[in-house]
Order: C-alpha cells, then structure tokens, then sequence
C-alpha cells in the first residue's frame, strides 16, 4: 500500500524531492576542523581583498580609468559567487543539518552561474580593454568610453543571466525521485544530473552546448586580443617600454589562464568523464580560490594598485 501510494505520487509530481543533503567534505571526516579553517580563511581573505579593491578603485581618483572600472566590477562578482558557495560549505562543517532544499539548491545554482558565466564575458571584455590600451594608446579614452564600458558589462551580465536561466530550466525541471544525497558541496551540474532519474541527454546536451558556446567565444576573444597585444609590444624599440606595456597585460592573462583552465576542465567535455572526488577538488579552484587569487594577482603585480594603495594609507595616518 505505501508503495502504491509512492508511485501515486511520484506520477502527480514531477519532483518528489523536496531538498538535498550536501556530502560535502564528509567523507574525509579527520580533515573537518582542518578544511573548516582553510576554507573560513579563504573565504574570509576573499572578502577583505575584493571589498578593498573596490574601495581603493573608487576613492582613488589615479584609478578612474575604464581598466579599473572593470577590475572593480570584478571583485564584486568574485564577492557574489564565493559567498553563494562558501556559507553554506561552511556550515556543513558545523551543522549537523546538511540539508538544503529543492528551491534553495535552484536558486543557488543560478546565482552562482549568473556570476560564473558573467565574470567568463567580464574576462573578455577586460582583454579588449587592454588590447585597446596597448594597441590604440593615443585614442583609447576616446574608444573605451563610459558609455562603451557601460554597454559592455551589461552585454556581460546579460549573457550570465540568459546562460543561467536556460541551464536552470533544463536541469531542475528533471525528475528527481530517487537518492537525494549531493555527493558535492553545492548544486553543480554533474551531482545534479547524476542524481536525476529521468533522461538527462537533453539537460546534458543544452550545458554542454551553452558551456562550449560561451567558453570558445570568450577564450577567442581572449586569445585574438593578446595576440595583437603582442605584435604591438614586439613593435616597441626600448625594453623598459615592453616590459610596462607587458606588465599591463600579466596580471589580466594570469587570471584568464587559471579561471578558464579550471571551467574548461569542468564543463566542456564528455559526461561519462566526470568524477566526483576528483571534480569537488577542481571546483574549490573557480568557486574559491580564483576569488581569493585575483585581487592578489592585480595588487601585488600592479604597480597603480600599489601607488593607490600607498597614497590612501598615507592620507590616513597623516589626516590628509
């Protein structure tokens, strides 16, 4: 009879799980105290550094530049997907409730590509930018216009919304009817068509396809833009005059190379390549420590950053 009663069930709802169990780290239970305080400090770095790049980028008047503008615009979508992640990562440490239900694993997953997919588009654009600096130099203020900076973080954000609103339908309106443990720390694709117990080649097909799409488009762009940047930096005569022209562009392409050669690995490639274990380690890399990295890479290798970051700190010990 209860058995009747759950197949009746199941056939009226096309979703009979209403949440989630997140596994986690849990299976390492030796490393809980441990992963705890990596990932709070992490985390914790993640939010000190990018709230004070965006700080710094807007009260330091050398910084208004349109390099800087999306550079700002960064750290806050670094701040976005990391604290959509790590929360919740954190509290399964502490929690012995490690649930999360249908609605919050779907808003979760949406947020978290909105940001993913936007800072993807952001990464592009800010290669234009400096191919524009290094290339056009005499006309780049004319070029990079605020109202052309403006247009192109909405184009960014627009593509990170409409890319995310696709690959939620498609994945969460599966059938979900059988385990609801996420042999993960989040609602990430590969835990959540694993754990579908309908047909998931569609859902599959469409991530794939939007992944690829997005993933090729940019990284194109990117690679386009640096190759031009780099017949432009051999065509400078003095050294000092590459090695600045070179500066401007290594903490950009330092960032590109581990955000995208972590999302690539992930996403664009066959489905019966995935593992578990092995894709948890890989999505600590873009979901954490990428947030973590990037306000370091442009602080430390950037020389305008370190000079902005030396007058504020003078101003306020000096009360000027």
């Amino acid at each position: 009879m209860l058995l009747q009663r759950s197949n009746e069930t199941m056939k009226q709802n096309h979703t009979t799980v209403s949440e989630f169990i997140l596994v986690g780290f849990m299976d390492h239970p030796q490393l809980q105290v441990p992963l705890f305080i990596l990932f709070l400090g992490i985390y914790l770095t993640t939010l000190v550094w990018n709230i004070g790049i965006i700080i710094l980028t807007r009260i330091d008047s050398h910084l208004y530049t349109p390099m800087y503008f999306f550079l700002r615009n960064l750290s806050f979508i670094d701040i976005g997907y990391s604290s959509v992640i790590a929360p919740k990562l954190l509290a399964t440490f502490v929690s012995e409730n490690k649930t999360i239900s249908f609605t919050g694993c779907t808003v979760q997953f949406f947020v978290f590509a909105v940001f993913v997919t936007t800072e993807g588009c952001l990464l592009a654009v800010m290669a234009y930018d400096r191919f524009t600096a290094i290339c056009n130099p005499l006309l780049y203020f004319v070029v990079m216009s605020k109202k052309l900076c403006t247009v192109l973080l909405i184009c960014a954000y627009t593509c990170g919304f409409t890319s995310s609103t696709l690959q939620t339908f498609f994945i969460f309106s599966l059938n979900f009817c059988g385990s609801n443990i996420i042999n993960h720390f989040f609602c990430d694709v590969p835990p959540m068509l694993k754990l579908s117990c309908s047909d998931t080649r569609v859902a599959h097909t469409v991530h794939f396809i939007i992944s690829a799409i997005i993933a090729l488009t940019t990284s194109l762009i990117v690679l386009v833009s640096y190759v031009a940047i780099v017949f432009a930096i051999l065509r400078i005569h003095s050294a000092q005059g590459r090695y600045k022209a070179f500066s401007t562009c290594a903490s950009h392409l330092t960032t590109v190379t581990i955000f995208f050669g972590t999302l690539i690995f992930m996403y664009v490639r066959p489905g019966s390549s995935f593992s578990m274990d092995q894709d948890k380690i890989v999505s600590v890399f873009y979901t954490l420590v990428t947030s973590l990295l990037n306000p370091l890479i442009y602080s430390l290798r950037n020389k305008d950053v370190k000079d902005a970051l030396s007058r504020v700190v003078t101003r306020v010990l000096f009360l000027k």
